[in-house]
C-alpha cells in the first residue's frame, strides 16, 4: 500500500494538494487524528474494493493529538507492506499572512494567540520543525500559483517506471529572492546578459534566440559542461543516500534569460539520461509587459 502523509503550514496549500492526489487515484482523508492513521490503514487493507493508494492530511488542527504523528509514522514505517512517504508544504510568513487576509479565514491557532497572526505562525512552524526533518518531499509554495503547485504534486506522485529520485530544475531571479527549497543553487549572473540586447530583451530562455545568444560565448559553454559533470556525479550519490527529491536552481538577475537557458538545457540533458525531471520557471512572468 502506498501511504502519503500530507502536512505543513496552515495556508500553504495542503487542500489543493489533497485535491490533486484524489484526482490521480488516491483515497484521501483530511484532518485525520494521527492516532487513527494506522487503524485507517488496517481498514483499507481489509477493504473489498482494494484500496492501495491512500493520502491523509495531518496538521496543527488536531491540537494535542498532533504529537502522535511521530509514533504513527514510526510504526507504519516498520511495516513491510506499507510504502509511507511524508509530503511537507510550507510558505513564508508574509505569504501566509497575505493569504489569510485575502480569504478572510482565521488561522487554526487564532484564538490561542488572541488574533496575533505572527505568533500563531511562529508557534506552528516550531511545532512542525521535527516533522519537516523527516519529510520525503518538500514544496515551498510561496511563489507558486495553484496550478503550478498541482502540477508539481502530479509530477511527484504519478506512477512512472523511471528512477525514484525526482529532480526539480528551476530558474529564478535573484532580484525576487533565492528559492528556499533548493538543494543546489547556481548563480549564472557571471555570463553575458541578453537583457542588454534590444531584440532579445522581451524574449526568454525558453526561446532559441536567447539560448543561442547565451550559449554563443565560450564561458557559457564551459560553465554548462562543468555543471553538467558535477550534477552527473552528484545524482547517483543522492540516490544511494536515499534522497527522494533533488531541487537544482539556476539564478540570474531577473530570472528570464540566462537562468532559464541553463534550466532548459540541464533539464534536456537529465531527461536524456533517463531521470525523472520536472521544471518550472518561477519568475518568467514577473514584470511582463502586455
Amino acid at each position: 500500500m502506498k501511504l502519503i502523509i500530507v502536512t505543513g503550514m496552515s495556508g500553504s496549500g495542503k487542500s489543493s494538494v489533497m485535491d490533486v492526489l484524489e484526482d490521480i487515484g488516491y483515497y484521501c482523508i483530511d484532518n485525520i487524528p494521527p492516532k487513527l492513521i494506522s487503524r485507517f490503514v488496517d481498514l483499507c487493507r481489509k477493504s473489498e474494493s482494494g484500496i492501495s493508494k491512500v493520502a491523509v492530511a495531518v496538521d496543527i488542527r488536531t491540537g494535542d493529538m498532533f504529537a502522535e504523528i511521530f509514533h504513527s509514522w514510526q510504526m507504519l514505517k516498520s511495516e513491510e507492506d506499507v510504502d509511507i512517504k511524508v509530503l511537507f508544504i510550507e510558505a513564508s510568513d508574509e505569504v501566509l499572512i497575505k493569504r489569510y487576509k485575502e480569504t478572510r479565514r482565521k488561522h487554526p491557532l487564532d484564538e490561542k494567540f488572541n488574533g496575533n497572526m505572527h505568533d500563531a505562525i511562529e508557534h506552528e512552524r516550531n511545532q512542525l520543525s521535527q516533522l519537516r526533518e523527516i519529510a520525503d518531499y518538500y514544496i515551498e509554495s510561496s511563489n507558486l500559483t495553484a496550478s503550478q503547485l498541482k502540477e508539481q504534486v502530479k509530477e511527484i506522485f504519478l506512477d512512472r517506471n523511471s528512477d525514484s529520485l525526482i529532480i526539480k530544475i528551476m530558474s529564478f531571479g535573484f532580484k525576487y529572492g533565492v528559492s528556499t527549497e533548493s538543494d543546489l543553487v547556481f548563480d549564472v549572473r557571471c555570463l553575458p546578459n541578453p537583457y542588454y540586447i534590444d531584440e532579445l530583451r522581451n524574449h526568454t530562455g525558453c526561446e532559441s534566440c536567447v539560448r543561442d545568444y547565451v550559449m554563443s560565448f565560450e564561458q557559457s559553454r564551459t560553465l554548462f559542461e562543468k555543471l553538467k559533470d558535477l550534477i552527473d556525479y552528484l545524482i547517483p550519490l543522492y540516490i544511494h543516500e536515499g534522497k527522494s527529491q533533488l531541487v537544482i536552481a539556476f539564478g540570474c538577475t531577473g530570472g528570464k534569460h540566462r537562468s532559464i537557458t541553463f534550466a532548459e538545457l540541464m533539464s534536456k540533458h537529465l531527461i536524456e539520461s533517463d531521470y525523472r525531471v520536472q521544471k518550472y520557471h518561477r519568475d518568467i512572468a514577473k514584470d511582463k509587459k502586455f
